[in-house]
């Protein structure tokens, strides 16, 4: 029985390469904030999944990125990432938060990070542990994101760190590829759970006219997972929300969740 999970991740991890390398290969350039060096009012990742490219706009996260990104002041900073180059990530956010680029993070820099991480499939396990990695340097963030998050055989995308001040889950749990159905606080008096909210794509398809066939055939439900545009119109509302002016008009920032 002890070998039964090293297989299934390494099943896991084959399904995943054969559903996102044809997308993958189809690639449209998408225009989102640079890298020059600037001192952002917010900072927002996002990671795609699989082996996908963080450019392709066939994908949640970097259609997200897109409607986002103009609805904010032009110093937010607005990046899609390879799960892969979560090092990247990370490295972006600490150029940013150095104000001085002295190398050290003061605390006033720190206090001043409004970040936001969210990600699908590898990507939502790579929003966790880009927020970990925060956490070693004292960063806080506002909010991490997990859509039908999966986690590869050394990561663990069930534990929320504690300088994460809210956390969300969406998931499906039908196919090969299916997403975590529960995550955790590490400190529930830090971190609040929004919810592990459950969507059944066999009782409510999504069409995923883009999709590849054998995303249509062996993981339909994590496709329409990653396409789903009710959930990432949910998950658009909830950046809005903690990103907004206090003032903002209740009717374009507030997020109406499901009942988990």
């Amino acid at each position: 029985m002890r070998g039964i999970a090293p297989v299934r991740g390494l099943a896991v991890t084959i399904a995943i390469l054969a559903a996102t390398i044809p997308q993958a290969l189809a690639v449209d350039p998408v225009t989102l904030r640079s890298d020059k060096a600037f001192a952002p009012s917010n900072i927002v990742i996002g990671f795609v999944g699989g082996f996908v490219r963080h450019d392709n706009q066939h994908h949640g996260p970097v259609r997200l990125a897109q409607r986002i990104r103009p609805a904010f002041p032009k110093d937010t900073y607005v990046r899609v990432f390879e799960n892969r180059h979560r090092k990247s990530a990370y490295d972006a956010v600490i150029r940013l938060l150095d104000i001085n680029h002295d190398g050290i993070l003061s605390a006033e820099e720190k206090a001043r990070a409004r970040i936001i991480l969210f990600g699908q499939s590898w990507g939502a396990s790579a929003a966790v542990l880009l927020a970990r990695d925060l956490r070693h340097q004292g960063v806080p963030v506002l909010l991490t994101v997990q859509v039908d998050s999966v986690a590869k055989v050394w990561q663990n995308d069930s534990i929320i760190p504690d300088n994460v001040a809210e956390a969300v889950n969406f998931y499906q749990p039908h196919g090969i590829i299916h997403g975590r159905a529960k995550i955790t606080a590490a400190d529930p008096t830090k971190t609040e759970i929004l919810g592990n909210y459950l969507t059944d794509y066999r009782k409510t398809p999504v069409q995923c006219p883009e999709a590849s066939w054998f995303d249509r055939v062996f993981t339909p439900g994590h496709m329409e997972s990653e396409c789903d545009p009710r959930l990432w119109s949910q998950i658009e509302n909830m950046v809005r929300q903690r990103l907004s002016p206090p003032d903002a008009s209740p009717s374009t920032s507030a997020a109406v969740l499901p009942q988990p």
